[in-house]
């Protein structure tokens, strides 16, 4: 069992930045791959970002490429997202999570059926 509890959340006007965290504990966290999604009000769970268990590999949706990064610290149990250049349309609750696949292929997200979800926290972007 992994248990992930995610902080960093809030308000922040469009155009600022965020640096959301995700403690993991329980099995090593250095076996798996870790990853941020997110659900906006009336939709579905999207793919944000995947870094794999090394931290050596890197993914991220369309839609915040460029603006978000991903990191981990292995030694620490953590994994992080660096939010920058906020939208409104940003806002959603944001989920951590862990998997031990991490896909290099193209086919899909780099995290697909993940088996370890946080409770999440919630980022508004005002305009």
């Amino acid at each position: 069992q992994v248990r992930l509890v995610e902080s960093g959340g809030g308000l922040v006007q469009a155009g600022g930045s965020l640096r959301l965290s995700c403690a993991a504990s329980g099995r090593t966290f250095s076996n798996y791959a870790m990853g941020w999604f997110r659900q906006a009000p009336g939709k579905e769970r999207e793919f944000v970002s995947a870094i794999d268990w090394s931290g050596s590999t890197t993914g991220y949706a369309d839609s915040v490429k460029g603006r978000f990064t991903i990191s981990r610290d292995n030694a620490q149990n953590m994994v992080h997202l660096q939010m920058n250049s906020l939208k409104p349309e940003d806002t959603a609750v944001y989920y951590c999570a862990a998997d031990s696949m991490y896909y290099y292929d193209n086919y899909g997200p780099p995290l697909r059926g993940v088996r370890y979800w946080g409770k999440g926290t919630l980022v508004t972007v005002s305009s």
